[in-house]
């Protein structure tokens, strides 16, 4: 499983998808099979069994990672981060598990991969939105471990559609314009200071 993958790409609009990847079924399916092993060969009494099975299911849920998704829709100027926590879910057992954050696209800035600290597994990478106001996002809120090539592939798919390269190219021709005018016109007021002399 990829870092993202493109559920739909038009020239206005970006959908990108991210689900729980097999590490993370693994870990949950295994751990849900030692709460199931340890009720069945235990001599402890229903409730103990029970308990052995929901508390393995539990941890098992709460390191899901989560279901995300981010769209980018020129049209209307809007970023739409959502996240999908089924541990949130069933512990609020309402829509509560599901957060989302929208953000004005005009103001995104750069879009980069940054290196994360994955506890237990070492480097993670994720995506990082920079804002013109100064603040980032990361595009997920997990990591992916190991994985930047992938990461570098969403991250060069959003500066293509976004025409972020083009946009830093016009600002850097249009601060060496000012500059180059600035130089100019303190080289007249310079002249002119001298034939006054």
């Amino acid at each position: 499983m990829g870092y993202m993958a493109v559920e739909e790409q038009s020239s206005t609009m970006l959908h990108l998808k991210r689900s729980p990847g097999i590490r993370s079924w693994s870990l949950c399916i295994g751990m849900a099979s030692i709460g199931l092993a340890a009720a069945y060969y235990s001599s402890d009494s229903i409730l103990w069994k029970l308990f052995y099975v929901t508390g393995c299911l539990f941890v098992a849920i709460q390191n899901m990672e989560e279901w995300e998704e981010a769209m980018f829709d020129k049209t209307n100027n809007v970023i739409q981060l959502k996240t999908i926590s089924l541990y949130a879910l069933i512990l609020t057992l309402c829509k509560r598990g599901q957060e989302k954050v929208v953000l004005d696209l005009r103001h995104l800035h750069d879009v980069c991969v940054q290196e994360e600290k994955v506890r237990y597994l070492g480097k993670g990478y994720l995506v990082m939105l920079r804002l013109a106001t100064g603040f980032s996002y990361p595009l997920t809120q997990s990591a992916t471990i190991g994985g930047r090539s992938d990461v570098e592939a969403i991250a060069a798919l959003l500066k293509r559609f976004l025409g972020l390269e083009e946009r830093r190219e016009q600002r850097e021709m249009t601060a060496h314009a000012e500059e180059v005018s600035d130089f100019l016109d303190d080289s007249s007021d310079s002249e002119g200071e001298e034939g006054k002399l």
